[in-house]
C-alpha cells in the first residue's frame, strides 16, 4: 500500500529503443515472409547462406537485422547516460540526494542525465507493463506487484543477486524473489499498517481496543478513522478470525470462505461487527489522503495507516504522535485482535531499459545500507538492511516499533485480483452502516463469490 498520488507523469527518452525494436520486428516480418515464398516457389540457399533464385537467405536476413540492430544503437548512443526514475513527490528530496551522491561516485565514467517522474508506487506494475518500452529506467514497487512484473518480462533480474542477499532480511529477500531469481533490490520491511493516535486525546488504553478509542474520541468530538473502500486495510477484521483466505495455485484466483455459517465466528458475525462500528458517531471511513487532512485539521485524532505518513504526522502532532499495534475490536461477543497486510517494497529496473548496467548500479545505490539509514532519517521508513534494521535509530522511530509489533498479527499480501473490487463494494456498503435491507448471510455470499470468481491477471 501506497500514499496515493494523482498525477503520473514520465519522462522516459529511450524511444531510439523503441524504434529500433519496430526496425527488428519489419525484418522479422520480412524474413517469415521470405521463408513462405522459398516453401512456396522451390527456392533454395546454398550451404553457406546464400540467395538462390534472387530471394535473401535466412542468414542474410538475419545478417541485416544484426547490423541494424548494431547501427541503432550506434546511432542513439551520444555518450550520456540518460535515466528516468519513477517515485512518489513526498520522496523526491531524499531520492535526489542518493541521485548526487550517486553521480560524485562515479564522476567522469559517464555523463549523466538522471531525472525523477511523479508516479504512485501503487501504479509502478499498471503503468509500466502499459508501455514498457517508455517507462522508467528504476522504480520502486511493492512486493505484491513482483511476480506479474517478472513474468511479463519487465524487470532485469539483478545481477549481484548473492551480495543483495547476505545484506538484506531474509523475509525481504524472499519478497523479493520469484523461483529463487531475486528480480529486485530490497528496500523496506515496512509497507504495513497500524494506529496513529494523537496523544493529547487518547491514552495508551484507549488504544488497545476500538471501543475504548471511540468512545475517547467522541467524548471530545473527534474522529477515528480508517479506509473501508480498500480491501488492504479491511482485511484486517478477517485476519485473525479463523476463517481462511488466500490465493490458489495457479496464482490468479482466490479460495474464501468469510462467509462460513458455523463456527466459533461465523461471516455474518463480522459483519454486524463492522456495521457497528460504522454506526459510531466518533468513525470515519476515508481515504489515506483524507486522513492526513483531518490530521492537519484537527478534526482527526487516530487512524489506521503505514510509514509513508509518519514524517507529516510527527510534523503536526510533535512529541505527541504515538503509533502502535492495531487495536482489538469486538466480534461474537469477544475481543478479536485486528490482523493486517504486511509487505516490502523494492527498487526494480525496467529490462528494456537503455543503459540497463547503470540503471542496476543506480538502483543497488538506492537500496545500499547507507541508503537506507538516509531514508530512514529523512522519512521515518523501515529498513531490510540487516545492519539497518539493527540500529539505534530504528528503534526511537514510534510508526516503525508499530509496524513490527502489528507484523505478528499479520500476512503477506498474495491475492488475485478480484479481490479488490468484491472488497471495496463490501467495505463501502459496510462504511454506510446497513445493508440497505438486504439479508446479511446474502452480503457475505456475494462477498465471497466476488473474491473467488475467476478472472485473468
Amino acid at each position: 500500500m501506497t500514499e496515493e498520488v494523482t498525477d503520473c507523469t514520465y519522462g522516459y527518452k529511450g524511444r531510439g529503443f523503441q524504434m529500433k525494436k519496430q526496425v527488428i520486428a519489419m525484418f522479422a516480418a520480412a524474413t517469415f515472409v521470405t521463408i513462405a515464398m522459398a516453401g512456396c516457389s522451390g527456392a533454395d540457399t546454398t550451404a553457406d547462406g546464400e540467395a538462390v533464385n534472387g530471394e535473401p537467405s535466412v542468414l542474410q536476413t538475419e545478417a541485416v537485422m544484426d547490423s541494424t540492430e548494431l547501427s541503432g544503437d550506434a546511432a542513439e548512443d551520444d555518450g550520456k547516460v540518460t535515466l528516468t526514475v519513477w517515485s512518489e513527490e513526498t520522496n523526491f528530496d531524499v531520492l535526489q540526494e542518493m541521485i548526487d551522491s550517486f553521480e560524485q561516485k562515479y564522476a567522469g565514467q559517464a555523463d549523466f542525465d538522471i531525472q525523477l517522474a511523479v508516479n504512485a508506487d501503487s501504479e509502478t506494475r499498471n503503468t509500466l507493463l502499459g508501455d514498457v518500452h517508455n517507462g522508467a529506467d528504476i522504480f520502486p514497487l511493492p512486493d505484491d506487484q513482483l511476480t506479474s512484473m517478472a513474468a511479463a518480462g519487465a524487470l532485469e533480474p539483478v545481477p549481484n543477486a548473492d551480495e543483495i542477499r547476505e545484506a538484506n532480511l531474509d523475509e525481504a529477500v524472499a519478497a523479493a524473489s520469484v523461483n529463487d531469481t531475486l528480480y529486485a533490490y530490497p528496500m523496506t520491511a515496512d509497507n504495513g499498517y497500524f494506529l496513529y493516535y494523537d496523544k493529547n486525546y487518547l491514552t495508551e488504553e484507549d488504544v488497545q481496543t476500538m471501543d475504548g478509542l471511540l468512545a475517547a474520541a467522541g467524548a471530545v468530538g473527534k474522529k477515528v478513522t480508517m479506509d473501508w473502500s480498500s480491501g488492504w486495510y479491511l482485511y484486517a477484521f478477517f485476519g485473525n478470525t479463523g476463517l481462511d483466505f488466500g490465493v490458489n495455485g495457479d496464482g490468479v484466483t482466490n479460495y474464501c470462505n468469510w462467509n462460513a455459517a458455523d463456527g466459533s465466528i461465523k461471516g455474518t458475525d463480522i459483519e454486524e461487527a463492522l456495521l457497528a462500528i460504522a454506526q459510531n458517531p466518533a468513525f470515519l471511513s476515508c481515504t489515506d489522503t483524507e486522513f492526513m487532512e483531518g490530521v492537519q485539521d484537527g478534526t482527526i485524532v487516530a487512524g489506521v495507516s503505514g510509514v509513508w505518513n509518519a514524517a507529516e504526522i510527527k510534523k503536526v502532532w510533535g512529541n505527541d504522535y504515538g503509533a502502535v499495534k492495531l487495536p482489538t475490536y469486538t466480534c461474537a461477543g469477544q475481543q478479536i485482535q485486528m490482523s493486517s497486510f504486511t509487505g516490502y517494497k523494492m527498487m526494480g529496473v525496467n529490462a528494456y531499459s537503455k543503459h540497463k548496467d547503470w540503471a542496476l548500479k543506480l538502483a543497488d545505490w538506492f537500496t545500499n545500507e547507507e541508503n537506507q539509514m538516509l531514508r530512514l532519517e529523512e522519512r521515518d521508513q523501515g529498513p531490510s538492511n540487516k545492519n539497518a534494521a539493527a540500529s539505534e535509530q530504528v528503534q526511537a522511530v514510534p510508526a516503525i516499533q508499530a509496524v513490527i509489533a502489528q507484523a505478528q498479527y499479520g500476512k503477506l499480501q498474495r491475492v488475485g485480483n478480484s479481490y479488490w473490487d468484491a472488497m471495496t463494494e463490501f467495505g463501502n456498503l459496510m462504511a454506510t452502516g446497513s445493508t440497505n435491507g438486504t439479508d446479511p448471510q446474502e452480503v457475505m455470499d456475494t462477498l465471497v463469490a466476488g473474491i473467488t470468481q475467476s478472472t485473468v491477471q
